[in-house]
């Protein structure tokens, strides 16, 4: 069964947390098309943002989200020369690009939404240098006047479709 909310159990005496949400092993169909996968990933990026800041941006939710959501990275691929390549999304993960006020807005909903993983980057993670500034920055300020760069949404196919609806893929 999927897991949403956060879960514990024990394993060999040690308490382990599992992801919020995540696929269930059964759900994890490597041979079929993407869109048969139950949860839907997507990020949502600032069209507005130079390539790099956006390109940037973008990899840091993704790192935050694969590290969050279980099940989402497939096996890791061995090429013919016995090289092996770490797994990626096999569920995929498509990047829409958004106007600032889109990004904010789909990032109030997402947070709304039930069931739904959100990973976001807010502008001052791009304006430190010093990850512990980052955190400072952060905490004096609310979370509405963080300028979100990027989200990253993991959910339910319908709720994701719903909250990015009118958004097209980044060029």
């Amino acid at each position: 069964m999927p897991t949403i909310g956060q879960n514990s159990r024990t394993t060999i005496g040690h308490p382990v947390t599992l992801p919020a949400l995540s696929f269930a092993p059964e759900e994890i169909r490597t041979d079929e098309p993407t869109r048969s996968a139950r949860l839907k990933w997507v990020i949502v990026v600032d069209e507005s943002l130079p390539a790099g800041r956006a390109v940037n941006a973008t990899a840091c939710v993704a790192a935050a989200t694969a590290s969050s959501v279980g099940g989402l990275l497939g096996p890791d691929a061995v090429d013919s020369d016995a090289q092996t390549h770490p797994g990626l999304p096999w569920a995929g993960c498509s990047i829409l690009g958004a106007t600032p006020d889109a990004v904010a807005e789909v990032l109030v909903k997402a947070q709304a939404s039930e069931g739904v993983h959100v990973a976001t980057m807010p502008e001052a993670a791009q304006s430190t240098r010093v990850y512990d500034e980052y955190l400072e920055t952060v905490a004096r300020q609310t979370t509405a006047a963080l300028r979100p760069l990027a989200v990253s949404i993991v959910g339910p196919r319908n709720r994701v479709d719903k909250l990015v609806k009118r958004l097209s893929l980044l060029p």
